[in-house]
């Protein structure tokens, strides 16, 4: 399963990276390594609202539950986030990025903070 991580590179901007998360052989069910979480909370963030620059508050998974939003990087980059779309937030430090709710639909996401250190490649 691909998902989009983004993160603060040595020039202290935020960029992209796709990585996979791997499904471990089950009898009934794969599964992918277990992550400790400390919370989750849903928001919903009305259609055109825009954040300026800002980092992750903490490393989080961001699933987008309805609606899209684009986040953009400081090299220019855009990606939209659309409803399934999963985002692992790990640019903690630097300039940020900015996030912007695309269309006419609020984005409604659910935010899982993680605990600990990465456990991903």
């Amino acid at each position: 399963m691909k998902i989009v991580r983004i993160y603060t590179g040595k020039d202290q901007q935020s960029h992209f990276e796709e990585i996979e998360l791997s499904f471990a052989e089950g009898e009934r069910m794969q599964t992918t390594v277990l992550q400790a979480a400390s919370s989750v909370v849903f928001r919903r963030v009305p259609a055109g609202h825009v954040i300026d620059w800002h980092p992750a508050p903490r490393r989080q998974y961001i699933v987008t539950l309805s609606g899209e939003w684009d986040i953009e990087c400081g090299d220019g980059t855009v990606r939209r986030f659309k409803t399934g779309d999963v985002m692992l937030a790990e640019d903690l430090t630097g300039q940020g990025h900015i996030s912007r709710v695309v269309g006419n639909q609020p984005h409604l996401f659910m935010a899982v903070p993680l605990a600990g250190e990465r456990v991903l490649p």
